[in-house]
This record gives C-alpha cells, structure tokens and sequence, in this order.
C-alpha cells in the first residue's frame, strides 16, 4: 500500500500538469473606456482595434505597447469595425445616425470621411475586403431590404453594384454588429449572416434557415468563419443569457445543403468565430473564449474572460482578442 501511495505521489503532480502547447489568452491591455468590436491584424506585429467613444487603438509592435487616438468630432461615435491594410492605412466604421466611414493613410494622425448616409434607421455591421482594393459593407435592412455598399478603390468611394439585386429580409431580421465577423468572402463571393426573429445564412443571394437559436431580437447568429466555398461554421446564441449553449453553434462540410450540431459546444453565446489552422478554431463572447482542434465538433473553454472578436493575422499566426473595457488580449501556446 505505501508503495502504491508512493507511486501516486509521484505521478499525479505530472498527470494534471496541461501540455506545454496549450493554448491561453494573455491580456495586454485593459482599463479604457472603451468597448472594442472592431479588430484588423494586418501581420504579427501590426494590430488596430476601433470601439465606443470614438477610439482607435494601433499597435505596430505585437501587441507591446499601444498608440491610442480619439478622433476628432468623433468623440461620440461607435467605430464597429476596421479594416487595415499596414501600418499607416485603415478604414473604419462608425455604425448609424449618421453611417460614416472614413480613412487615415498616415497611421491615424488625420481622418478622411469617405462614405455618409443620413438615412433614418441606417444601421451599418460589418465590413470585408477581399483584397486591398475590392470590399463589401452589410447594415441592417432598409425599407426591407438588407443594406450593401461596395467598393473597388480600396475605400475611397462607396455605392451600390449596378447589378446588385435586392436581398430582401423578414420582420424582425436584421445582423449583429458585434464583431464585425457576419460577413466574409470567399472568391468573390460573399457569404452573410442574420439574427433576431429569424436566423438565415445567405449566399448567392439566396437565403437559408440555420438550425440555430432564434425568434428574439437578442437571438441568432452572430459570426461566420468559412474555410473555403462548403466548410462554414456560424456561431450565436442568447445575449441575454450569455452562458446558455443552446443551439449557439452549427458547422456545414457541403455548403449549408446539411447542417451539424457541435458534439461539445462552445460554452455560452458567441460574437465571433475564427479559423487559426486548417482544422483549429477560436471563439470568443461575453462569457468566455474556447478553442477546437477538430473543425468544430469539440470546444474548450480556456478563459474565462469577456471578449466580442477575435481575429487572426492576415499575414502572420498571430491570434488577438479585443472587448470591453478597453480589453486586448493575445493567444499564446
């Protein structure tokens, strides 16, 4: 008996011990009074962030050490989303009343506003490029139809594509500017996202249910991460009931003809989702962050903490997070 108690001893300390590649958030900054949505990681170095009390945030060594900049006029704006090319360019979004966006070429130093929309009820909630010069804004619905605005001058100049056709959403239906993540594109071709009363996926302009929560404004999904034209995961859930893990998460290998239901879903509602390798994901919400090493199937909840994006380096391996109280934090393994 000594001996096996010995042996326990011994062992144990080594058994609970988690690998050495285990992943974690390490937190780099916090404290503002900002809450940060937007999120662009140009390169592992090269990292902006956008949020509440028009604040945007600029870091040019990995995260280290951070530039901080109100813009001018913008004091009380909610930049949403931002999309940055290096270390001196960006775009960013400020989301309604009016819908601005606006572009620095000198790392933020001065601000061009290069799209303006007065429209009662403009509701502007994401924005994605395709490359530097080709990119796409979704807003909620206007006199019924889902709001989009191109571009094909890096941001200069915005409008809608002559052969654009309507998308047309339901009652109650609209996006989730909460990560700046409803939106991606994929060869040209741009896969969105809805929430509240009703929850579709749509591609080729073409609209379909997806077998998560939904049938409230605080329900639906939220962020779409897609891997190529067939393999997509969309996560969601409950705001108001951030730990539920109640249909808050779907994967599809064949385009969204046949959904699948995580075997371990992420552990509460979701804002964003993000592919870091081919089978590897992160995913991030007000209650907590979790990873998946097996396209989706399995999650696991390494922090804790409240986060609304996260995103990985265009140019790099690097993963940040960013969220409320002026929150950004790094994946280290």
């Amino acid at each position: 008996m000594r001996t096996l108690f010995y042996l326990l001893a011994i062992c144990l300390p080594f058994a609970i011990i988690p690998p050495a590649n285990a992943q974690k958030v390490q937190l780099l900054t916090s404290g503002t009074h900002s809450s940060f949505r937007g999120l662009s990681v140009v390169s592992d170095r090269v990292v902006w962030v956008s949020g509440s009390n028009g604040t945007i945030g600029r870091s040019v060594d990995g995260g280290t050490s951070w530039e901080w900049i109100i813009v001018p006029g913008y004091e009380k704006r909610d930049f949403r989303d931002i999309e940055a090319f290096d270390e001196n360019t960006a775009l960013i979004m400020a989301i309604a009343e009016p819908a601005n966006i606006l572009k620095t070429t000198d790392g933020g130093k001065t601000w061009k506003q290069v799209y303006n929309n007065t429209t009662p009820g403009m509701f502007l909630d994401a924005m994605e490029f395709m490359d530097p010069q080709h990119g796409i804004v979704i807003g909620d619905p206007i006199r019924g139809n889902f709001f989009i605005v191109n571009t094909v001058d890096g941001g200069n100049s915005w409008g809608m594509r002559s052969s654009q056709r309507p998308i047309a959403a339901d009652s109650g239906e609209a996006c989730f500017a909460s990560s700046g993540t409803n939106i991606r594109v994929v060869k040209g071709n741009a896969y969105f996202i809805s929430g509240g009363l009703r929850s579709r996926l749509f591609k080729d302009d073409q609209g379909i249910v997806l077998p998560i929560i939904q049938g409230k404004e605080s329900t639906g999904a939220n962020s779409i991460a897609v891997q190529d034209k067939d393999h997509l995961i969309i996560v969601g859930g409950d705001f108001t009931h951030d730990t539920s893990r109640e249909k808050n998460c779907v994967l599809t290998h064949d385009a969204g003809r046949t959904w699948i239901a995580p075997a371990t879903p992420p552990h509460g509602y979701r804002s964003c989702v993000e592919y870091f390798d081919k089978d590897k994901l992160i995913t991030c919400g007000t209650s907590g962050v979790d990873i998946s090493a097996d396209g989706g199937m399995n999650w696991q909840l390494i922090d804790p903490g409240s986060f609304h994006v996260c995103r990985m380096a265009k140019k790099g391996k690097s993963v940040f997070l960013a969220g409320g109280g002026g929150r950004v934090a790094k994946l280290t393994w």
